[in-house]
Order: structure tokens, then C-alpha cells, then sequence
């Protein structure tokens, strides 16, 4: 598959459909990096405390528009946070709210504040019932947290024990495996029927294990679920190109302090908001594939999520476009994806 070579590519607005905006003061700085570039985002709502109740969801709502530059548009997409106290007439609420469009599972503790998240889906089954009934899809972060499981297996052990099931089980149920990272996963939303859909990230376009250990330790390469081999890069590229509908962007951009990455115990997530859709360009560009960047970054995501298309466009230019060594939010420093280097694409205007 190859496209002729263009300097200028002229798409659908995108939208973000997994994205960390945290609080506060950093998210006052973050946010103005999502609303250049996408229309919409589905916000992620593992917050400290987390969104669990749809009241929750509707101040963390006010709060992003209020941080909103002047002149911005960009609507947020509320999710809630999925615990075994989540109560079925809690899900009614979310979907009669008009601004819930999803419920995240997190496995306890498989990543940043999932503590709070599920340790056994038996306890969510009626929960799940009712979301399948009025509609409302499930997001997944699909790993396990078995210590004796491998993390470079962990999203594949959980498609085998936990996926499959619950996709047979809920048969209805509208489910997205969030940040898709391995061969396994792709395959999974591929052959999954039409319920399901998954959403990747620039970074694992991008980048495979080696990054996180070239010339040492790379902590602002550190994400969770990890980097993983080459041959998964691929399949996920192979899946991101494939225009068959099932793949759509969701960034999981997650912004840490320079400070929290460089630790002894750092966190785990990459920045990269600053320039997200000038990347999947570049993943999309080395594939031979722009042709299919808009239905992947524009089209797939509304489409499954039961929204309309952005009718608005945006206009990407190959420009080497520097990226600052460290940038400032919510008041201290924070180390983007392609920190001291260039972006191979520019987002005119």
C-alpha cells in the first residue's frame, strides 16, 4: 500500500477518544493542546478522587469548559469511573445526562489512581447488564495485575481470561479496548463482532520496547500498558491502516511532572497532547497510508460512538517542527514525547 507523497493533507477535525486532562492548574495548561487540534475528547476520569457518580461527572465537565482558552471549541466527553460500588441506577443517570459517553474499567491497580478500579468482573455483572440495556459503552484498560503474569503479557492474558467473556456475555454491550498494544489485541477487535472497537495510540505507532532503554534508562518512554516488540508495532500499524472501521485514535496523552517520571518508582504515561495529530501523521505517513488517516482519526471514532462526523477541517503541512526539551503545565515541568527534537508534520493556522 503506498500514497503518492504529499506536502499537505487537509482533514475531518479529529477527535481524542481516550485522553487525560487531570485537574487544576495542570489541567488549565494541558488542556489548550487538545483544543487546537480535536473537536471532541473523551476524558478520562481516574482523578484522585476519581469521577464515579454522574454529579461527579458534571462538575468535572464545568471545570474543563471553564479552563477552556477564549474563543476554543471543543466539547468534552464525560466518563465514569467503574468500581464494585457502582450502583445499576447509577448507569441510568449517566446515560440519561446527555454528557456520560462511556464507563471505564481499570483492574485495580494496573495503572496511574486505578486503585480504586475492579478486582473481580463477577461484581459488575448487574452493572454491565445495565449498561448494555440503555446503551452505554464499556471502555476497557485490558491487563491483568497478576503478579506471576508478565508484563509485556498482561493485555494478552487478559483478552484470553476476562475479554472473551465478557464480550460473549454482553453480546449488546458496546465495548472499546482502549490503547490496544499487542498482536493478540489487535486480532481480538478484529475478529470481535461489530460491538467491538479499540483505540490506539501514536505512541505504540510509533515506538517499540527498544525506546524505553536506548543509551539507558528512558523514563519519559515508561507508559502503561508498556512499549512492547516490534512485530506488535507492526500488527497495530497493519491494524491502524486496515480502514475497515474497527480502530479509531484515542491518545491516552498523560501528562506527569518532569519530577514524578524521573524517580525511583516513576509514573507511568507519555505527553504527547503538543502534537498528537502530527504524529499519527507520521505513523500514517511511514506506513504509505495517509490516505487513511481521516477515516481512522475523523470517521471511526463517531461512527462507533453513535456522534456526528465534525463538519470543520483542519490542515496539516510537513514542516520539521522542533519540539521544546521540557514544557511548562500546571506550574512545574513537564517532558513531552519528542522532547529536544522534531515533529515531521505542523498544524497550519
Amino acid at each position: 500500500m503506498s500514497t503518492p507523497r504529499t506536502d499537505r493533507l487537509t482533514l475531518t477535525r479529529p477527535d481524542d477518544w481516550h485522553l487525560h486532562l487531570r485537574d487544576g492548574a495542570m489541567l488549565r495548561d494541558v488542556l489548550p493542546d487538545t483544543a487546537r487540534q480535536m473537536a471532541r475528547a473523551i476524558v478520562m476520569p481516574n482523578l484522585v478522587p476519581p469521577v464515579v457518580t454522574t454529579a461527579d461527572a458534571a462538575a468535572y465537565r464545568e471545570r474543563i469548559l471553564a479552563a477552556l482558552p477564549e474563543g476554543a471549541r471543543f466539547e468534552p466527553l464525560m466518563t465514569l469511573y467503574l468500581t464494585e460500588a457502582t450502583a445499576p441506577d447509577e448507569i441510568l443517570r449517566a446515560k440519561d445526562s446527555g454528557f456520560v459517553h462511556g464507563v471505564k474499567l481499570y483492574p485495580a491497580n494496573a495503572t496511574t489512581n486505578s486503585h480504586a478500579g475492579v478486582a473481580d468482573l463477577r461484581r459488575v455483572h448487574a452493572v454491565l447488564e445495565a449498561m448494555q440495556r440503555v446503551d452505554l459503552p464499556l471502555l476497557v484498560h485490558g491487563e491483568v495485575t497478576d503478579p506471576d503474569v508478565d508484563v509485556f503479557d498482561r493485555e494478552a492474558v487478559f483478552i484470553e481470561r476476562h475479554l472473551d467473556r465478557l464480550v460473549r456475555d454482553f453480546p449488546a454491550l458496546r465495548v472499546v479496548l482502549e490503547h490496544v498494544t499487542t498482536r493478540e489485541g489487535a486480532q481480538f477487535v478484529l475478529d470481535a463482532p461489530a460491538t467491538v472497537a479499540g483505540t490506539l495510540t501514536a505512541h505504540h505507532l510509533l515506538l517499540n520496547r527498544n525506546a524505553i532503554f536506548a543509551g539507558g534508562l528512558r523514563p519519559h518512554h515508561y507508559c502503561l500498558p508498556v512499549l512492547k516488540r516490534e512485530l506488535h508495532r507492526q500488527a497495530l500499524v497493519k491494524a491502524a491502516i486496515s480502514g475497515g472501521g474497527k480502530f479509531f485514535l484515542g491518545t491516552d496523552s498523560a501528562p506527569h511532572p518532569k519530577h514524578a517520571k524521573e524517580s525511583s518508582c516513576g509514573c507511568a504515561g507519555i505527553y504527547t497532547a503538543h502534537a498528537a495529530i502530527e504524529l499519527y501523521a507520521e505513523a500514517f505517513d511511514a506506513a504509505g497510508a495517509l490516505d487513511r488517516l481521516e477515516g481512522f482519526a475523523s470517521h471511526n471514532g463517531p461512527d462507533f460512538y453513535r456522534l456526528p462526523r465534525n463538519t470543520d477541517r483542519i490542515e496539516l503541512v510537513r514542516e520539521a517542527t522542533p519540539v521544546p526539551p521540557v514544557m511548562s503545565k500546571g506550574g512545574q515541568e513537564l517532558v513531552p514525547l519528542r522532547a529536544g527534537e522534531t515533529v515531521a508534520w505542523r498544524l497550519a493556522g
